[in-house]
């Protein structure tokens, strides 16, 4: 079962994945990146509680002693915030 076939099945599209090179302006390391556009909050609470990958996620969650999960709006959807 490949991973980024399930995120795409659950809505989601996989925008980059990565391992790591170097740090810039002491961000914190990480090893890998996996970065994920997802069509909804739903669409991803829809592939963290499909019962058929609940096998998958605890090797990612196990692998690293920091494992992050952040969810961002579109920049679109910041816009107004945005000064002309």
């Amino acid at each position: 079962m490949s991973s980024a076939k399930e995120v795409q099945a659950h809505g989601g599209r996989v925008v980059a994945l990565g391992k790591f090179r170097e740090a810039m302006l002491g961000a914190p390391r990480r090893e890998v990146l996996f970065l994920v556009e997802w069509q909804s909050k739903a669409a991803f609470e829809s592939y963290c509680n499909d019962p058929q990958l609940a096998d998958l996620h605890p090797h990612r969650v196990k692998g690293t002693a920091e494992y992050l999960w952040h969810l961002f709006d579109k920049l679109d959807d910041l816009r107004p915030i945005f000064k002309p």
